[in-house]
């Protein structure tokens, strides 16, 4: 069904998640790997990977150093970063360095299973507990990488109402599902949204939108 790639040095974790896609993903390919230049090598040998699974810390990996070079070399291979680290700020540099999900190895079962449905099926995928928490680092000016007022007034109501819940890391069917409305209501709605905003895609849109106060625009 699928051709995934488990990177990761731990052999208890690989066995996990190895479970949790056969499980969850009956028939597809799994390979796994304990360092980055094997994780290299291998994506090399196959350009058809629908997906890597990436330890930020097993050998080579240099932290997000690692994302980096792996994107360079298969830039077409979606990866997702798997890893124990908790901080809202790694998590959000990883998606800006050009992963496509996030999942925290304390991760429930049926929550890894559906993050790798969710990036399977073209979305990215965040930790909504992570996303939830306060900044961990105040290295942001508060004018930098903000929203301007003016095109926040842009936004319905509604628009803004799928904003608030997108940078809460929720996925298109559950802001559909918490605001009763069709999951392609939110597609267009988070089109609509990006183009108003000027940003290109929905993690810019969560990285401006982190300090925004909803409250005070709902009012309105």
């Amino acid at each position: 069904m699928y051709k995934i790639l488990i990177a990761d040095d731990h052999p208890l974790f690989r066995e996990a998640i190895h479970n949790v896609i056969s499980d969850g993903f009956p028939e597809s390919e799994v390979m796994e790997t304990a360092d980055l230049d094997s994780a290299l090598a291998l994506t090399q040998e196959h350009d058809d990977l629908d997906l890597i699974l990436l330890d930020l810390n097993m050998p080579g990996m240099h932290g997000l150093n690692g994302l980096i070079n792996l994107r360079n070399e298969a830039p077409t291979v979606p990866v997702v970063i798997v890893s124990a680290e908790q901080d809202k700020q790694v998590v959000l540099q990883a998606i800006t360095y050009g992963a496509v999900g996030f999942i925290t190895k304390s991760s429930p079962r049926a929550q890894m299973t559906d993050a790798i449905e969710q990036i399977l099926n073209g979305n990215v995928y965040l930790p909504s507990d992570i996303i939830r928490t306060q900044k961990a680092s105040p290295r942001r000016h508060h004018d930098e990488a903000s929203i301007p007022p003016e095109l926040l007034q842009a936004l319905t109501r509604k628009q803004l109402l799928v904003l608030e819940r997108m940078t809460k890391g929720e996925s298109n069917k559950q802001i559909a599902y918490n605001l009763d409305i069709a999951e392609t209501t939110v597609k267009a709605h988070v089109s609509a949204i990006l183009r108003k905003l000027n940003v290109h895609n929905r993690v810019q849109a969560i990285l401006s939108a982190g300090d925004i106060d909803f409250t005070a625009y709902l009012r309105r």
